[in-house]
Order: structure tokens, then sequence, then C-alpha cells
């Protein structure tokens, strides 16, 4: 059964002029219950803007989230935003394969295994909360925690609607 985008006609006038602006698929299935809205947009909001990882390192755990969900929408659309942000090839190769992947940083290696963690564990174990404190801060691991949580909902929803990516 293929899901239809909904009309979004009808949607306030602030969610249109989001469309007009960006009428990315993602944005448009949403409509089907534009209540969530508001709640979707500030979360994702926050997560790009209020986030204490730099940009790349960031997308690196955006693309493994999406890596691991198998979610195309996604990694179609956050290869390019991770290139642009400044991730190298190197990350982008890692965010497919895993931290053993060569050329990592510590960093990137990290944030990998962590993501990896939190989507097949549903908590970082052993040491490796007290890690990410280390490296980054509490505010760093509730980062890491909310950016992987988030776009693990994203890929459930790309998935469960089988949003396309736009032609």
């Amino acid at each position: 059964m293929t899901i239809p985008y909904p009309d979004t006609t009808g949607v306030a006038q602030e969610w249109q002029a989001l469309l007009e602006r960006k009428p990315l698929n993602v944005f448009k299935m949403l409509f089907h219950s534009p209540n969530m809205a508001p709640g979707y947009f500030g979360l994702a909001e926050g997560i790009v803007r209020g986030n204490t990882m730099p940009g790349p390192l960031r997308e690196l755990v955006i693309l493994r989230v999406g890596n691991l969900y198998d979610a195309p929408y996604e990694l179609f659309h956050h290869e390019r935003l991770a290139r642009d942000a400044g991730l190298s090839e190197s990350g982008i190769n890692g965010a497919r394969v895993g931290a053993d992947a060569e050329g990592l940083t510590d960093d990137e290696r990290a944030l990998i295994t962590w993501t990896d963690s939190i989507v097949n564990n549903h908590e970082l174990v052993g040491g490796e909360r007290e890690a990410a404190v280390a490296r980054f801060g509490y505010k760093g691991l509730m980062d890491i925690v909310m950016t992987v949580g988030f776009y693990q909902l994203v890929c459930n929803y790309l998935r469960t609607f089988e949003i396309a990516i736009e032609s």
C-alpha cells in the first residue's frame, strides 16, 4: 500500500511558507498529522542549532543512524549536508561501515561506537557513558543521545511511510 502525500492547502500559514521554502517529502508527509509539526520542527531545530557537537560530528551521528536503519532518504540528504559541514570522506565511509573504518579520528570512532550502542543496546554500556562524558561533557552526552534518538524516530517515520527522495 502506498501512502499518499496529504493535501497541505489547509495547513497554517507558517507551515505553508516552510513547505514553499523547503518542498521536501519528509515535511509534506508530516501533515497527515499537522498537530505534530510544531514538536517535530522544534526538536529538529534544537538538534541542529542547539547541539554542542561540531557540524561534521553531528552529521556523522545522523549518517550512522541512517545507515543502521537502512534509510535511503536520510542518507541521500544527509550525505550532502555532511560534506557541506566538512565531514571527510573517511567519516562518511565510517558512517557506512562502522568504527573499524580506516582514516577515522578518535572522536569519529567514538561517536560511531556510541551511536551503535545506543541503537543496538538502547543505552551506552560498560564504560561508554563515562568515556562520552569525559570527552564531551554532560551537555555533549545529552546532545549525542538526543541526536541519535531523534534520527531513530525520523528513520522509523521515513521507512514506515516509504517517503521517496524528491525527483
